[in-house]
């Protein structure tokens, strides 16, 4: 009986989701008489416990392996879907292509449709044509010519694209990349990243990433299908949106750096002994024996067995390995923070990309054991990674190696442990991965000596998040260094010590004490209140954006939230929150809060934030055009939902309304006006109202606002970039917008001046509040209140009560005399 006949081809069909397809794929089976219709119930099971979608828009459905009694004979039958049939996880299936095997007779297909896929004209041929003969020719036993490259092969045609410039200091490393992955996920055409004439699937983080797209490069995002325009348009908007974080991260690293080459080292060996430098990843200062890192190492012996068994064998994995990482990420995010919980999201996106898994399962399909296949279609793709120009980007080999390495140890069914240590330890190693990072037993693990590597690894990433000293990049003179000898980690200066002195292990020691009673300190005394030597007190509160972080700002010492982020419930969405959805956000928020101070920002959108449903038109300088409160008064719907729920989630706790990129006093008096309206349709309290100081004419023109609101909260970043006329998403230009610049804070100074004489309260709540220096200035200019990161908070309340009001003032009067940020941060 022959495996295909045109019988089991069905031209243009049409089906409302993936079971409706599954079951006229199978009836064709049974009409045929391959297959029994417990058969097609089989093939249904199998769904729910894998992916059938292969990839390039097929799907091959195909039953349990101990449901094969209910086949006949081995048969194929193939079901054609122009418009597409949703999967799984937003894939649309053109070719549905179902299989009942009894043994390996399938193979061949399997592998024809593997070697079709890597040509996908070959694939849209058999999706548009009217003859289920060539179908049956080209899936068929017979040889399938393939065809020389193309010379100028056509452009792959698109219904959409827009071009981008990316400017992220750090390039396209895997935490933004993850997140575009995630946006292009959420629709079902199909979407691509082009870098030149390189591309890469826009839902692959994997290709992503082997593109090594650097700041500066070029980008064309192009989608074809179903919503493409809504999906540019989408990815485009959280790739600008990324740009803000990935900036401040950047300028937060290279002012750490900054401040680690000013700062005096707290201990320098005095005796000479053998130093072994890198480069410091973690400060830190820890004295231990040198234990070499023991990594598994995997030799997998090629195994082939039944082809259908060995996929489901990866399949299972995969699956369970997904578990693990969100485990792992839920714990990562409690024990550690939001951005190491990042990691493993990138972790589980790195093992979700489907070229990955099209590669191991032709691998699979071409006759070798599961476990094999994994390791050479994993091994394939660190290789690609790690030959990227990019450091950063090849240091993501690791990521995926290691992750990679978590699904072949569950398929081989080993069990990865950590060393048993018994005394203080410098673990040394080649490399070291985040998962591995995360198991050391921290009894025993002072610190980290890697001969490879980079300080923006995320191992580096976890190494300073858990406290731990590390230095990176320190060669092969590491490695050659003897197990077992005592040595002294120095992570700010990257050095490791070796053979030092009696004398110098007991200098170390007790410089380590002293740093240890730093920290207890600061930890013990963050409740305590900012309140300078002379007696002056500045309240310190957090930029949050929602109630989790709001408790985790007050455990860390926080007095208050400065300032609520509202636009975070607007984007990544198809339509805007409504008023009950949004009352249940801010209620939670005044619950976490506990009475104390909680400023709210109304909705944000605009400039570097933009939100597709809402149908804003397109603007040559957003930054400059219809944002903030400029839109509010525009979309007044957008205004009064989000009023009416802030003033009846204001019954649960006190809640003030603070309005962005204020620009006239109209403006506010129009606002004022529309707050007392929407209060009045819900009979909610009087809630205190103000506006960000953003734009240079309301510092300038302070002593006309003051009368009219309650507060003003000084916005540093927008504000800097509006007086210095520094876009601070220019690749060039945005290191020179520094908040401390003369100009800037004499405007905040004019501010806090006609805030006085009208007894208007001033916050600040941009990225200066949260710098040591720019804390004590922006005090001594006599601001009220400094709202930064929740991490930031204790050690800036510590600084502000190291220091007197008075001594902050003369500072304050020096920076403003200055001539250059540069000049101001010399002070």
């Amino acid at each position: 009986m022959e495996t295909m006949t045109t019988a089991c081809i069905r031209l243009n069909a049409r089906a409302s989701n993936k079971t409706e397809a599954v079951r006229l794929a199978g009836q064709l089976l049974v009409d045929a008489g391959y297959i029994a219709p417990a058969y097609v119930e089989s093939m249904l099971k199998r769904e729910e416990v894998a992916n059938t979608f292969l990839g390039a828009g097929v799907a091959i459905p195909h039953g349990m392996v101990e449901d094969r009694h209910h086949i006949h004979h081995t048969g194929v039958a193939v079901v054609q879907f122009r418009d597409g049939v949703a999967w799984k996880d937003g894939d649309q299936a053109q070719l549905v292509v179902a299989i009942a095997a009894k043994s390996d007779e399938h193979i061949v297909l399997l592998r024809r449709l593997t070697r079709l896929m890597q040509r996908p004209q070959s694939i849209e041929s058999l999706v548009a044509t009217n003859d289920p003969q060539l179908i049956v020719s080209t899936l068929a036993d017979e040889p399938v010519p393939v065809a020389a490259p193309a010379v100028d092969a056509p452009e792959w045609p698109s219904d959409a694209q827009s071009e981008w410039t990316l400017d992220y200091p750090n390039g396209l490393h895997a935490r933004p990349a993850t997140r575009w992955v995630e946006t292009a996920k959420r629709f079902a055409c199909d979407i691509r990243v082009y870098k030149a004439q390189e591309f890469a699937d826009a839902k692959a983080l994997t290709g992503l990433l082997s593109l090594g797209v650097t700041r500066g490069d070029s980008l064309r995002l192009a989608a074809r299908g179903p919503d493409a325009r809504r999906a540019v348009d989408a990815l485009l908007d959280v790739v600008r949106a990324l740009s803000a974080d990935e900036k401040a991260d950047a300028e937060r690293a290279r002012r750490n750096a900054l401040a680690a080459r000013r700062a005096t080292p707290d201990w320098l060996p005095g005796n000479n002994p053998q130093a072994i430098y890198g480069i410091g990843a973690s400060p830190g200062l820890a004295i231990g024996m040198l234990v070499r890192h023991v990594s598994h190492q995997f030799d997998v012996p090629d195994k082939p067995g039944d082809v259908i068994a060995d996929g489901e064998a990866l399949e299972s994995s995969l699956l369970a390995i997904n578990q693990e990482l969100q485990t792992l990420e839920a714990q990562t995010r409690t024990r550690l923070g939001a951005a190491e919980a990042a990691i493993f999201t990138a972790h589980r996106e790195l093992i979700a990309d489907a070229q990955l898994l099209r590669d191991a399962m032709a691998n699979i399909l071409r006759g070798h054991g599961a476990a094999w296949s994994w390791q050479h279609a994993l091994q394939a793709r660190v290789e690609k990674l790690q030959a990227v120009a990019d450091p950063l980007l090849a240091a993501r080999a690791l990521d995926l190696r290691d992750v990679g390495e978590r699904v072949l140890a569950h398929m081989l069914g080993i069990e990865r442990h950590c060393q048993t240590l018994s005394q203080p330890t410098i673990l040394v190693a080649e490399d070291l991965t985040p998962s591995d990072t995360l198991q050391l037993d921290m009894k025993y693990v002072v610190g980290l000596a890697i001969s490879s590597g980079g300080p923006t690894s995320h191992t580096a990433i976890l190494a300073r998040t858990l406290g731990l000293p590390a230095v990176v990049a320190a060669g092969s003179a590491l490695l050659a260094a003897p197990e077992g000898q005592l040595a002294i980690i120095d992570g700010g200066l990257g050095a490791v010590y070796l053979e030092a002195s009696q004398a110098d292990q007991d200098a170390a020691t007790a410089v380590i004490a002293r740093q240890l009673a730093t920290r207890n300190a600061l930890r013990e005394s963050r409740y305590l209140p900012a309140t300078t030597t002379d007696g002056h007190t500045v309240e310190v509160a957090a930029n949050v954006a929602n109630a989790k972080q709001a408790s985790v700002a007050i455990e860390a010492g926080a007095e208050g939230v400065g300032l609520m982020r509202t636009e975070f419930l607007f984007l990544e969405r198809n339509s805007a929150p409504d008023e009950e959805e949004q009352y249940r956000v801010y209620r939670d928020m005044t619950e976490a809060m506990g009475g104390r101070t909680l400023i709210i920002r109304a909705l944000d959108i605009g400039g570097d934030k933009k939100v597709p449903y809402l149908n804003l038109p397109k603007e040559e300088n957003p930054f400059l055009g219809v944002r903030g409160a400029r839109l509010l008064l525009i979309r007044q719907d957008l205004l009064y939902t989000q009023l009416r729920a802030l003033y009846r989630a204001a019954a649960h706790g006190p809640i003030r309304i603070m309005f962005p990129m204020v620009t006239h006093t109209s403006e506010i008096e129009a606002l004022s006006e529309h707050c007392e309206r929407a209060r009045a349709q819900v009979n909610g309290p009087q809630l205190k109202i103000g506006i960000m100081v953003e734009v240079p004419a309301v510092a300038v023109m302070a002593e006309k606002f003051a009368p009219l609101v309650d507060f003003f909260s000084v916005g540093t970043n927008d504000l800097t970039q509006y007086t210095l006329a520094i876009d601070r998403q220019h690749p060039e230009l945005a290191a020179q917008a520094d908040s401390l610049h003369p100009a800037v804070l004499d405007l905040i100074a004019r501010t806090v001046a006609a805030a006085k004489k009208h007894g208007t309260w001033v916050g600040v709540c941009g990225g200066l509040a949260g710098d040591p220096l720019g804390a004590r200035i922006l005090t001594g200019l006599g601001v009220d209140e400094l709202s930064m990161s929740a991490q930031d908070v204790a050690a800036v309340k510590a600084t502000l009560r190291g220091d007197s009001y008075a001594a902050m003032q003369l500072l304050a009067q020096r920076a403003l005399a200055a001539g250059s940020a540069d000049e101001v941060r010399a002070l």
